[in-house]
């Protein structure tokens, strides 16, 4: 997409009546500011910020309420803890991929990016398509979803909720953190610290009385806790399928790699204390659990943590929806922060529109960016179906996150000088990429209908490519895709950042 030309005029004047230099730079060459400072994301991501934002993203309301689909298809108490801890090592695997990926290529994006400097603009368009039309709106949306349902719960007991309330209240939600995005950077990350410690008392309060109660002795449900008979090899790859969804969310730091503060360091190192932190607290709250309850007890409870509570916190379990709605709270949070920065990459790259690339200029936030997926968001929640939509895509996160590992050993090979500050043993990339790949395979073989579908839509990017992108357009939509980019400029305040 060629860049379209920024407000001609030298300088346009802001509602509240400063004025900023659109296209004028100071003797450096460095984009000013009115009153001299520079408009730009700045380096506001430290390593406790980082692993809030790893931390609090993976962590969601599943740990809380039904942990059982890996109980349900490994068969026993003792495999089911030993999928939690193997998903947990190839997360790991994972997630130190994109840490050598994001110390030797400094920019945000995160798959985006890195499929970009591997295989290209047409294949990265392919993710930042599927992406933008249906897989994170949609993602979005059900998490959202689960923080309006549990928000509202402790108004409602014990009567059910009224859908539309839920939806009304999810809305709230998903405005809030669309909000809070656009205003602050600082604040941003400052409330996903206090969400992930939030999240992180709430799991201490089942594992401590969990452990208490192990050491008293209470150990009757781990007896024959490998006991095979019921464990069928068949079911084994859809338990570690649930397990890795579980895990998921370990390479959003990489989305916002332009913003982290000594990323040579901070990355490797959040993403590691990150998964250990994510492993402890997942495998520990497993073993809480059954320490009160029987397998078949964990299979038929609606929502875990609150039988859990109910059975040794007596009254204090009626907090249990409140903490299970900051967790959504948190993973809402930020996962819009660092998806944002996606498609603010995207656009500087010249394949979504220029405004998206472009800075408030004060706030020092995408403004653009942030709001792109607002309204998708809020479309899905009240006309669309939005599991059916996630059951289309779900195998092509793990088809991307694959081809971003391949990308990995591939640059190995094509670009053996590239920096890399941080280098994997190469069968760890390996290793992980056939556990992807394997992933893609379990659902084709599992929902082959489904998963065609999400390929077919996901296919519709390459001829989007071709016709927006690739090729020259019209004279007359390039004329309307500049007037859509100036007019939003002014709209929201927004101009092109410091390069």
């Amino acid at each position: 997409m060629n860049r379209s030309t920024s407000i001609k005029k030298d300088e346009e004047t802001a509602s509240n009546g400063q004025t900023f230099s659109l296209n004028g730079k100071d003797p450096g060459g460095k984009l000013q500011e009115g009153g001299g400072k520079k408009v730009e994301l700045g380096k506001k991501v430290t390593l406790l910020r980082g692993i809030s934002i790893i931390v609090g993203t993976i962590i969601g309301a599943g740990i809380f309420i039904s942990p059982r689909g890996i109980l349900k298809h490994s068969g026993s108490v003792g495999m089911s803890l030993t999928v939690w801890i193997a998903c947990g090592v190839l997360s790991l695997f994972g997630a130190l991929c994109y840490a050598e990926l994001g110390t030797c290529i400094k920019k945000s994006g995160g798959h985006y990016t890195y499929i970009m400097e591997a295989f290209g603009p047409q294949m990265a368009f392919i993710r930042l398509w599927a992406d933008l039309i249906a897989i994170r709106p949609a993602a979005l949306a059900v998490i959202s979803l689960a923080f309006g349902r549990y928000i509202l719960e402790p108004l409602f007991m014990p009567c059910s909720i009224p859908p539309m309330a839920v939806k009304l209240a999810t809305a709230i939600g998903i405005t809030s953190v669309v909000y809070l995005n656009s205003m602050s950077v600082t604040w941003t990350a400052r409330i996903q610290i206090l969400l992930t410690i939030s999240k992180l008392v709430a799991i201490t309060t089942i594992i401590v009385p969990g452990m208490i109660q192990l050491f008293k002795g209470e150990t009757k449900n781990f007896e024959n806790a490998f006991d095979l008979s019921k464990v069928q090899l068949s079911g084994m790859p859809l338990a570690f399928y649930s397990g890795m969804y579980a895990y998921a969310g370990w390479f959003y730091l990489n989305f916002v790699t332009e913003e982290v503060d000594n990323p040579e360091k901070t990355v490797p190192l959040a993403i590691c204390i990150s998964m250990a932190i994510v492993t402890s607290c997942y495998v520990l709250t497993n073993i809480a659990y059954y320490t009160v309850m029987s397998a078949e007890e964990l299979l038929s409870s609606e929502a875990v943590a609150v039988t859990f509570a109910e059975r040794l916190l007596g009254n204090f379990s009626v907090v249990v929806p409140v903490f299970v709605a900051l967790s959504c709270f948190g993973s809402m949070n930020g996962g819009h922060f660092a998806l944002s920065r996606m498609f603010y990459v995207a656009s500087r790259e010249g394949q979504l529109p220029e405004v998206l690339s472009m800075i408030h200029v004060r706030r020092h936030t995408p403004l653009a960016a942030v709001l792109i997926l607002y309204p998708m968001t809020i479309l899905q929640l009240f006309v669309g179906d939005i599991y059916s939509l996630l059951n289309f895509m779900s195998f092509l996160r793990w088809l991307f996150i694959g081809v971003v590992v391949l990308g990995l050993i591939y640059l190995r090979y094509t670009k053996p000088d590239l920096p890399r500050p941080f280098k994997v043993p190469l069968f760890i990339p390996v290793v992980f990429c056939l556990t992807c790949f394997f992933m893609v395979f379990l659902s084709l073989y599992s929902d082959p209908v489904n998963t065609g579908i999400g390929f077919a839509m996901s296919l519709t990017g390459i001829p989007t490519y071709y016709i927006f992108i690739k090729f020259s357009r019209p004279r007359w939509l390039q004329k309307a895709l500049d007037s859509f980019n100036r007019m939003m400029q002014i709209i929201l305040e927004v101009v092109p950042a410091d390069q």
